[in-house]
């Protein structure tokens, strides 16, 4: 058997189907039983090669037609086996022009894979996330012009997303931070951009472009600087520019010009939360020191440590200084910790951070979430072993399976491929196609419902891994001349139970030596393991490849299986039975974790480590689950199992205390919950402290000495629990080893150590623990003196101090400093300051001159005074001969430096310079120069942070010292001393202003303190100069120093920076307004407003716009102002574009015209407008007079209609009390309300409410006491009401008594006998006595001798009817009234007949009766 290597297959869909198609055509090949020589086989052998070919360009069916052609070619050239070496020859030939054609075709491959390949790639950018956008500028960098070292900032806002990558350019070169340190400085702060550009200098005038950037695409913005700089100074750097400044060259490496790189990584991305079906980006900017153009780095991306392939899921991006991963559509697959390295030749950094993906919202609520990592494991003709990992949640109820799904490859259609759901993660797929690929899905479900499909897997063809392999190669074979006779196969071998669970069992075995030359099928039996009754189960569906899946078997049941091969010879003999086997989960669910330990980590995560699973079997991995202490209610912490005993859980909230759970997963399934771990508080892990630092020496004597130090500055997130002290002899200044001062730890920050040599030197260290561990030790302590006292005056000296190290329990607020003469007993101190200071030095004043002095220092803190230090001195105050001062100078070029000289110098002698008594050695803001005898320190840039003593002491010599001291006002002075020296200026009395004249003229104007008659000025406009001419009219005042500039209008060029500058010889000053925006356009619309008004009042013209005013009579006055009349002057007054008819002419002699309105109302609303005309021109005033203008006027003249009310009066009327206001004139608009007694009245018949022309009323008709009482009338006027009162009690209501009533004696009902005689008396009241009427059914009745009445001593009246008839029934009253009131009293009359009653009476039963019946 010869193989030659042709070419491989690549792994692409459409390869596969013609790799499929090959492989039937060949398989039917070998299964002929056509006699083939072994000389014909090589050209057979070639011709298939051929047809392999054809049938890869093509399609399956022409694979037939292919082997159809290779059957006859071979049948033909049977009987040519004995050929002469020309013919062999000629298919030497043969093959090598097959060769030929095989190249060809395969380049042609591959270029149609190439364009396959371009054209996917063009239809996925067509189809982008809908999501993505391009950059685009919120806000724009503005150009800028500034003064030389001046710092000035662009400032820029882009929107988009992906987040664009801002890109700062100078004359469209990148602009390099690390080239230039401190130049620049760029900041991205919560999508706001910044170019800092510091200390500008002519160098820094250029355009800059900002450059905004992502996947969709690139936008830029320009602005420019322009640096400018003061009249008269020059660039000293030019003058210093003959060497050349190019960079030097590196050496030169494979990756550029450098040896070695540094990989910076900027704006990284963190721990990032995602969901299933989001997109999500992962990105950081990449910096490489030193920058090569031509060398791009190696940006590699790992998940979990395996490279990340770009894929339809995941995408990767290099801008040239930034890397993205792009997820277009997240899985839970996608979780894990992603790792991006970046490599520069031999040198790479890298940089890690986790992804988690959420489960996305299920579509029914309750279901499991989906599956995920679905793998195809084994791949044969017959079946596809699909493997999945169960996911973390399943819903709220357990899991009770999966369902498998197919997709052949080139189709939409989906197919489920079981129809129970199986729990174990792996199943056999059966009922395939042969040679088709599939990619499949997986679904959980639970009883609420079956949830989200998982991720497709990667597309798998139907073929026998070992057929798949052969079609890779093209194959040789070597018969005999003539084929034997069928052969009957032998058994397989090998036979074995690969996977066995209790949805299904899997079977493998090799094929049997002794096959023949034609393919071999094979059928699967089996028996229970009891018997020797064997079952075939394949006899319909013979298995074509060499492994076979078994369903349907009883689970917990024992069987035997068996195989046998079968041909057109006949079936074979059986293998040899496998051992028995029990249908179930041969691996079992995996204990559950132990241990669980969290552990702090950061202040919103904590690592999590258990035991592992004990004897677990193809563990998958681990899920991590949380829950608030006392919720109940447990979230995933991973979606993806992790393995290994350990985890980070991430998105914790800060404060919360925790508790975890862990449970293992295989494919049997997920274990039991582990214990619930301890409650954890989330917050910072625990770390050691930090070194304790400032030791020093509190007390020492012979053998032994008390140390101080202070506390570590971080105590490591737990308190500190004590200190270790550790000690070394120093001998010659050679330090000893190091030896322990304590073996238990201390709590305090002070420690004596005893049994120590006297004379000796020592240094210590201290370390501090916590239950973290000890900490690094501090720094190896030193020996420094604790008072000194230097510059000592007449009755000056300066007194220095070291703050002590042990505090105490609270800091040090301040020190006292106390004196006394050397000779002076114990009780002879007093203080030098009453309250506490807070600097360790101090300059004494009051000494005696000539008197000797010794001082001490005690601190002070919240607990009080501590004990004083060592005595300083003694001192003499006196000033020694010869002694000298530090002295300030500002030089012409502005620098300010402290200058001092020393005549008693030694050789040996230094000078030091101190700032408030510290060494102010290597300190950039100084320099210092000393040279001889004299010594200068000089300020680089004076400001606020050198305020301070500045002092200068001189070595190797009795004490000679001098300071200066630089407050807020000598600061002040200096820098102004300095600015005049090296920038002098003309002084300003007046910054540069603009006024509106008269007539709209524009007045640019300053004053300046002083001009000479040499000094020159500069106009400038928007950074242009202008000249006097027809828009501009310039003028200098020298004598009083005002610089003007006119400009007849504004117009809209004219906005922009206006600047005078100044130039008096050396002196320079300027003053510059700035006019843009709404600053401009207000200043323009007033200059416009101001000429033509000028215009307006050239002619008649209203001094004061039409107005209105209420007048005391309630009347609407309408007034204006007017000017500049004439006889001739004309005014015409209109009321809606209606001219008004006016009786009187004005004259004009006040300058006042008016229109009267009286009695206003809503009829009078409306436009009103006044006009002035004459030859000259003419003006007009419009007043609107509608809607809220009118309601306003409304409410005032309400509001004057009720002021001008009168006081209520009381009014006695025939019925009852009336209540009454006169007012100007009422208006509907005046809204009356009353009240009696503070409640609103009822109005009914009896209390009416009213107005009456001008009268307001309130009637009561026949008033009872109920009615006494206070009264009130209120007249709201629309915003505020006016209250009249009256008050209706005590004497003030005397008709209440004396009004005619009617006291008693007449019945309500008088039923009478017709024929009687009626008599009726009552008692009437009223002073004076009031009148008496009769009425009879309400009209007045008339008497006569049948109906007589009469009235008697003004107190009795008498009815009487002298025979009564039916005709005197009826309703009657009687009526009495005087002044104060009246009254009625009804009383009915009704007449009866015996006779007619009686009737009525007998009638009555019998329409009874009648109703019964």
């Amino acid at each position: 058997l010869i193989q030659v290597h042709v070419s491989g297959i690549t792994d692409t869909e459409e390869e596969r189907i013609k790799e499929a198609a090959a492989y039937i055509a060949q398989r039917n090949l070998l299964a002929s039983e056509e006699g083939i020589t072994a000389s014909k086989q090589s050209t057979a052998s070639k011709q298939s090669a051929v047809s392999k070919q054809s049938a890869v360009s093509k399609h399956s069916t022409a694979s037939k037609e292919s082997v159809v052609s290779k059957h006859s070619a071979v049948s033909k050239r049977s009987t040519a086996s004995q050929e002469s070496t020309s013919s062999l020859h000629q298919e030497e030939a043969f093959e090598k022009k097959s060769r030929k054609v095989a190249i060809r075709e395969k380049a042609e491959r591959l270029s149609l894979t190439k364009t396959l390949e371009e054209t996917e790639a063009f239809h996925r950018k067509l189809n982008e996330d809908h999501l993505l956008h391009a950059p685009e500028f919120v806000i724009k960098p503005r150009s800028h012009t500034v003064w030389e070292k001046e710092n000035v900032k662009l400032h820029c806002s882009v929107s988009g997303w992906p987040e664009p990558r801002v890109t700062w350019y100078k004359n469209q070169v990148p602009i390099n931070v690390h080239a230039n340190p401190g130049k620049y400085i760029i900041e991205s702060r919560y999508g706001m951009h910044t170019l800092e550009i510091n200390a500008c200098n002519f160098e820094d005038t250029a355009q800059y472009r900002a450059s905004a950037m992502n996947v969709k695409g690139e936008l830029s913005a320009y602005a420019s600087v322009v640096v400018k700089r003061y009249k008269g100074e020059f660039d000293e750097t030019r003058f210093h520019a003959g060497v050349s400044t190019l960079p030097l060259s590196f050496a030169v490496t494979p990756y550029g010009y450098a040896s070695k790189f540094e990989i910076h990584f900027d704006d990284k991305f963190d721990v990032s939360f995602g969901r299933e079906g989001e997109t999500m980006s992962l990105g950081c900017r990449v910096v490489i020191t030193p920058e090569i153009k031509h060398f791009q780095p190696e940006i590699q991306w790992y998940r979990n440590g395996a490279p990340v392939s770009p894929s339809k899921w995941v995408q990767t991006h290099w801008s040239g200084d930034r890397a993205t991963l792009t997820f277009s559509h997240l899985n839970k697959e996608d979780e894990g910790l992603y790792t991006i390295r970046v490599r520069m030749g031999e040198y790479y950094e890298q940089y890690s951070a986790y992804v988690f993906v959420r489960d996305a919202d299920a579509e029914i609520e309750g279901a499991p979430a989906a599956p995920l990592d679905v793998m195809c494991l084994d791949a044969n003709k017959d079946y596809i072993i699909i493997s999945w990992k169960q996911p973390a949640v399943d819903g709220g109820s357990p899991i009770l399976g999966y369902f498998i799904d197919k997709c052949e490859v080139g189709t939409d259609s989906w197919s489920q491929c079981n129809d129970t759901p199986v729990k174990f993660a792996r199943f056999p797929v059966t009922g395939l196609i042969e040679g088709r690929s599939y990619i499949f899905r997986v679904r959980a479900v639970n009883k609420t419902g079956i949830g989200l499909p998982s991720r497709v897997s990667e597309p798998v063809a139907a073929l026998d891994p070992a057929e798949k392999a052969r079609l890779k190669k093209c194959v040789l074979f070597t018969f005999p001349h003539c084929f034997s006779e069928g052969i009957v196969p032998g058994p397989p071998t090998d036979l074995s139970v690969t996977e066995a669970t209790r949805s299904y069992v899997v079977l493998s075995w090799k094929p049997p030596g002794q096959r023949g030359h034609e393919g071999i099928l094979y059928f699967v039996e089996k028996c229970d393991a009891e018997t020797e009754n064997w079952q075939r189960v394949n006899t319909e569906l013979p298995v074509k490849s060499p492994r076979f899946a078994l369903f349907d078997l009883a689970e917990g049941k024992s069987y035997r299986f068996r195989v046998r091969c079968s041909n057109s010879a006949g079936v074979g003999e059986p293998s040899e039975a496998t051992e028995v086997t029990v249908v179930g989960d041969k691996l079992d669910i995996p204990k559950a974790p132990g241990k669980i330990i969290p552990s702090r980590n950061t202040d919103t995560s904590v690592v999590v480590s258990w035991e592992e699973s004990k004897d677990a079997k193809e563990l998958v991995g681990y899920y991590i689950e949380s829950s608030v202490v006392g919720s109940g209610k447990w979230e995933p912490c991973n979606n993806n199992p992790v393995k290994g005993p350990r985890f980070t859980c991430h998105g914790l909230a800060t404060g919360q205390s925790y508790i975890f759970r862990v449970r293992a997963v295989n494919a049997a399934g997920l274990s039991e919950y582990s214990q619930d771990s301890e409650a954890i508080e989330v917050k910072a892990a625990i770390a050691a402290p930090s070194p304790p630092y400032d030791i020093t020496c509190l007390e020492s004597c012979r053998d032994s000495m008390v140390l101080g130090w202070k506390q570590p500055d971080k105590s490591g997130g737990a308190e500190i629990t004590g200190y270790y002290v550790n000690y070394r002899e120093v001998i010659d200044g050679v330090p000893g080893r190091w030896r322990e001062a304590n073996i238990k730890a201390v709590s305090d920050e002070a420690y004596k150590i005893s049994n120590l040599k006297e004379n000796m030197v020592y240094q210590f260290q201290v370390a501090a623990m916590n239950i973290a561990g000890l900490g690094v030790p501090s720094a190896v302590s030193a020996c420094f003196k604790i008072v000194k006292c230097s510059e000592v005056r007449k009755t000056l000296p300066s007194l220095q101090w070291r703050p002590p190290i042990h505090s105490g329990r609270t800091p040090v607020t301040g020190y006292f400093v106390d004196l006394k003469e050397a000779s002076a007993k114990d009780d002879q101190w007093r203080g030098l300051n009453e309250a506490a200071i807070k600097n360790t030095y101090l300059r004494v004043q009051g000494l005696k001159e000539g008197a000797s002095y010794v001082f001490r220092v005690r601190a002070i803190n919240q607990a009080g005074v501590g004990k004083p230090s060592d005595l300083a001195g003694p001192v003499v105050a006196e000033t020694r001969p010869g002694t000298k001062e530090v002295v300030v100078n500002v030089d012409d070029d502005g620098v300010i430096s402290l200058n001092f000289e020393c005549d008693q110098m030694t050789p040996n002698s230094q000078f030091n310079w101190s700032k408030d008594y510290v060494s102010t050695e290597g300190s950039p803001r100084l320099d210092v120069e000393s040279k001889g005898n004299k010594t200068k320190m000089t300020f680089k840039d004076l400001g606020t942070e050198d305020i301070g003593i500045y002092s200068c002491d001189v070595t190797d010599t009795d004490g000679i010292a001098s300071s200066y001291l630089i407050d807020e006002d000598e600061l002040k002075r200096l820098l102004a001393l300095s600015q005049e020296h090296k920038f002098p200026i003309v002084p300003v009395k007046s910054e540069l202003a603009v006024e509106i004249l008269e007539k709209g003229q524009v007045r640019f104007w300053m004053q300046a303190e002083k001009l000479s008659a040499n000094t020159k000025v500069t106009y400038i406009f928007n950074d242009k100069e202008i000249f006097e001419g027809p828009k501009y009219k310039m003028h200098v005042d020298r004598n009083t120093g005002i610089i003007e500039m006119f400009m007849e209008k504004l117009q809209d060029e004219d906005e922009g920076t206006y600047t005078f500058q100044l130039q008096d010889g050396k002196a320079v000053g300027h003053s510059t307004l700035v006019l843009i925006g709404d600053v401009y356009k207000k200043l323009q619309k007033e200059a416009e407003f101001q000429r033509q008004e000028w215009i307006r009042k050239q002619g008649p013209h209203f001094a004061e716009y039409l107005s209105w005013e209420v007048t005391g009579e309630c009347n609407v006055l309408l007034k204006c102002k007017v000017a500049n009349i004439k006889k001739e002057t004309h005014i015409v007054w209109y009321k809606d574009e209606r001219e008004i008819s006016v009786d009187e002419k004005h004259d004009f002699k006040d300058g006042i015209c008016t229109l009267l309105i009286t009695e206003f109302s809503k009829k009078d609303a409306g436009i009103y407008e006044v006009i002035l005309k004459d030859d000259r021109g003419k003006d007009k005033s419009r007043l609107k007079l509608v809607d809220e203008a009118f309601k306003e006027l409304m409410t005032e003249v309400c509001k004057t209609i009720a002021l001008s009310a009168t006081d209520l009066k009381i009014q006695s009327t025939a019925e009852g009390i009336r209540l009454y206001s006169f007012v100007t004139y009422y208006l509907d608009d005046l809204k009356v309300n009353w009240s009696h007694n503070g409640t609103a009245i009822k109005y009914t018949d009896r209390v009416k409410s009213g107005v009456t022309g001008e009268q307001i009323w309130l009637q009561i008709n026949e008033p009872t006491p109920n009615d006494k009482g206070k009264y009130v009338m209120e007249l709201f006027d629309g915003k505020t009401g006016h209250q009249k009162t009256v008050d209706l009690s005590g004497q003030e209501m005397p008709m209440l008594a004396d009004r005619a009533r009617v006291l008693g004696g007449l019945p309500d009902v008088v039923t009478i006998q017709e024929g009687k005689a009626l008599n009726l008396t009552c008692i009437v009241w009223g002073d004076p006595t009031p009148e008496v009427s009769w009425l009879k059914n309400e009209k007045p009745l008339v008497t006569d001798d049948h109906c007589s009445v009469k009235f008697e001593a003004g107190k009795t009246a008498y009815f009487t009817i002298s025979g009564v008839s039916t005709a005197d029934s009826g309703k009657y009253g009687l009526v009495v009234k005087n002044k104060y009131g009246s009254e009625i009293s009804d009383f009915t009359i009704s007449v009866f007949i015996p006779e007619e009653e009686a009737r009525k009476a007998t009638e009555q039963p019998q329409k009874g009766n009648k109703k019964s019946k």
